[in-house]
């Protein structure tokens, strides 16, 4: 049995042609924000990348099919379907062997972006370790998978939500680069800055190309992440969110939430507590990514 692989017309035309292509995960669409602004952003994403001279390719898995691209009525279909499994790499398969519907995540996509020979992936902000990780080991799947597949993935800094600290030392365990871009700390998903010195700097969609042949040409395992700070004018400040991360957060474990339930009801009240304005930077950020992360495809190209 093997894994089934559709094309649109669009990326398939790209493939051949030797176009630059920037993966796009499907999480974003049916667990990160409601109806219609997913549908709306997820078009907007894809736009992005061809303003700058990419072709966009949307992954999810439909019916059993890894779908690397997705047209519109899929893609209009996929916004507003219920109960849609939300996968990484354990289940990636099992969603496949069953003929099921799923939106995948950034060790998913990383994954699938690999099958279809596509090395650059633009998300919203990597998963990462879990505060309270000390005792209950959530750590997501994101860092290994970074770790293990050779794609370079444009994002803003990891989740607000989660233990930065530790999850920068888990990808220096794992020896993944982790590359601010246009400045020397690491971003913090909605704000530019987390008050932690990234490892790496670039400057440049050149540089950022640049290594990724050259860790290919060296054999090294892996791909690397490449932190793009949130425009200024979009941002919001660790300051202002650092109390309703931790209400949130608190919530959450009043709840007894665990696993993959943790993020989309943390990322969902803070839309409420910040009456929307998560969300805005939420929209703003995936869009600067796309840019950038367009960019490095050409240079790649």
């Amino acid at each position: 049995m093997r894994a089934e692989i559709a094309y649109t017309p669009e990326v398939q035309a790209a493939k051949k042609a030797g176009k630059a292509i920037v993966a796009l995960e499907s999480t974003i669409i049916t667990h990160g924000m409601p109806f219609p602004q997913n549908v709306e952003t997820a078009k907007h994403v894809e736009n992005a990348v061809r303003a700058e001279g990419a072709v966009p390719a949307t992954i999810a898995v439909i019916d059993g099919v890894i779908n690397i691209g997705l047209s519109e009525d899929v893609l209009d279909d996929l916004a507003q379907r219920k109960g849609v499994a939300k996968l990484s790499r354990a289940d990636f398969a099992a969603c496949l062997a069953s003929g099921g519907t799923g939106a995948t995540t950034v060790a998913a996509t990383m994954i699938a972006a690999r099958l279809a020979g596509i090395e650059v992936f633009a998300t919203g902000g990597i998963g990462g370790v879990h505060k309270g990780a000390e005792t209950s080991f959530d750590i997501s799947a994101d860092l290994q998978e970074l770790a293990t597949t050779p794609v370079t993935v444009v994002a803003a800094g990891a989740k607000a939500i989660l233990d930065i600290p530790k999850t920068l030392e888990v990808l220096e365990t794992l020896g993944v680069p982790v590359i601010a871009f246009g400045q020397d700390q690491f971003p913090a998903f909605w704000s530019r800055q987390s008050g932690l010195p990234a490892p790496l700097r670039v400057d440049s969609a050149v540089e950022v190309a640049n290594m990724h042949r050259l860790r290919s040409e060296m054999s090294l395992s892996g791909g690397q992440l490449v932190a793009n700070p949130v425009p200024e004018e979009d941002e919001l400040s660790a300051k202002y969110l650092e109390p309703l991360i931790k209400q949130a957060t608190g919530e959450a474990e009043q709840l007894g939430l665990t696993g993959k339930g943790v993020t989309p009801f943390l990322l969902q009240r803070l839309y409420e507590l910040t009456n929307g304005k998560s969300l805005e930077t939420n929209i703003a950020l995936v869009l600067n990514n796309a840019r950038l992360a367009a960019q490095i495809a050409k240079a790649l190209t």
